[in-house]
């Protein structure tokens, strides 16, 4: 063989490896570089993006399951707010049965304390909320609001009533008020203003039906069995709530900081809102508190004064929704600023002159219709001003704060009452500034959020 062909020979050879071997560039393993590559990047590419819970898309906004927390939660508000809401029964009870030799101030201590203990408790059960669901609030809500109600049954000294209606029972209304509303905010963003008009239209219902109630089982069983029959059917429409009520949104467990709880009020618009809230929550319940002893005052009949108060809450369902419904089309702020100062204006022209039996069943019937858009709104602007996971804990801090203005308020009133021998017209003139200087507060926390621009949804 020639040195010619040895060398074609030697070269078809090489060729020949090469083909059963693979290309060149698997000799550098670059190949299979590219194929583990590619092995890596395909079930990375097949991974499903994460949906953010929190996302605006992700809100229902309505739904079977959302709409039955929106019924659990209802409940839960006329078993608590709703019960809050007839105070104005007990205040002209005990002055003149088992605390007669009570000042109105005295007795008014009582439902001032059942307020403070209801909204002070916000920041703890807010932490607890963001921290746990709603679950175990609820059951223990129930336990103490039915348990203090029981003991209220078998109260004959001050200091009994003190710590039955004044600290139990609201412990309990406070577990049960601020989760409830806290977890409507998780299923609702567009109809959110609407979703918890709809559940505290539930305070409304029961401050019609518990006034009533009571009336009517005092006169025909006693106070002690009128109070059992409205615990056993708070606890039967309670067991609806904890069967229900849910929140959207996992429990998001924190390290707790102290400066969380004032971190919120370094922000203008929630600081300008809290204390809008602050100052319209200092006139909020005088009408409701004293308006059935003024009628009573005044010359009305006894049976008639019984439904003066359940004709305020009654006005005040259709306060507590139409203006949620209204407030998610024009904007919250702008509603909460129009009803908050109607409400002030109405006690001045109103309420101030009002002597006879119509003009106080018309006042009583315009002012819940006004007041009632406060209660239903304000969970909805501290939402629209926050981050949806500290929604308890912020909410719970606005409910604290005005905590104290519950406290201070009907003592206040009470006061002022002593103070002008009797007469109502000192109470109604601090009631309407307060109510008016609120809605102020409200005007400035809207400007800060969008200026003058009186065309801007807020």
């Amino acid at each position: 063989m020639s040195a010619g062909e040895a060398i074609i020979n030697d070269s078809r050879e090489m060729k020949s490896m090469k083909s059963r071997d693979g290309p060149e560039e698997s000799w550098t393993g670059e190949s299979d570089r590219k194929t583990l590559t590619s092995d890596e990047e395909a079930p990375i590419a097949a991974k499903p993006a994460i949906v953010n819970p929190w996302d605006p898309s992700q809100f229902p906004d309505g739904g079977m399951a959302a709409w039955l927390v929106v019924t659990g939660a209802f409940c839960c508000v006329f078993c608590s707010f709703g019960w809050i809401n007839c105070i104005g029964i007990f205040q002209d009870y005990y002055q003149t049965h088992q605390l007669q030799h009570y000042s109105p101030s005295d007795v008014a201590w009582i439902a001032s304390l059942e307020l403070f203990v209801m909204f002070a408790g916000g920041p703890i059960i807010g932490r607890l909320y963001d921290k746990y669901g709603p679950r175990y609030i609820l059951l223990t809500g129930t336990f103490f609001h039915v348990f203090g109600l029981m003991m209220v049954s078998i109260s004959s000294e001050y200091y009994q009533f003190i710590l039955s209606q004044g600290i139990c029972s609201p412990i309990g209304i406070s577990c049960l008020f601020t989760p409830s509303t806290n977890t409507v905010s998780t299923w609702f963003l567009k109809k959110r203003a609407f979703a918890i008009g709809i559940v505290a239209a539930g305070s409304s219902l029961g401050g019609v039906i518990f006034p009533i109630m009571l009336n009517h089982l005092v006169t025909e069983v006693g106070f002690g069995w009128a109070l059992r029959i409205c615990a056993f059917m708070i606890l039967g429409m309670l067991v609806i709530g904890n069967l229900t009520v849910k929140s959207r949104l996992a429990p998001s467990p924190k390290p707790l900081r102290l400066i969380q709880y004032f971190k919120p009020l370094t922000e203008i618009p929630y600081l300008l809102t809290t204390i809008g809230s602050f100052l319209f929550y200092l006139g909020l319940f005088l009408p409701i508190n004293y308006i059935q002893v003024q009628a009573t005052a005044y010359g009305m009949s006894q049976a008639l004064a019984a439904y003066i108060i359940p004709i305020l809450n009654a006005a005040s369902l259709f306060g507590r929704v139409l203006p949620g419904w209204v407030g998610d089309r024009v904007g919250r702020y702008n509603t909460q600023i129009v009803m908050c100062t109607f409400s002030g204006v109405l006690v001045l022209a109103m309420w101030l002159p009002a002597t006879g039996n119509v003009p106080l069943i018309l006042f009583a019937a315009l002012y819940g219709f006004g007041s009632g858009a406060f209660v239903s709104l304000l969970p909805a602007m501290i939402a629209q001003i926050s981050d949806i996971k500290e929604i308890g804990l912020r909410i719970g801090n606005e409910f604290a704060i005005i905590s104290f203005a519950a406290l201070v308020s009907n003592p206040i009133g009470g006061a002022l009452i002593d103070h002008d021998h009797g007469r109502f017209r000192a109470l109604q003139i601090w009631c309407g500034v307060v109510l008016i200087a609120g809605s102020a507060f409200f005007i400035l926390a809207r400007i800060s959020l969008a200026g003058l621009k009186l065309t801007a949804k807020v």
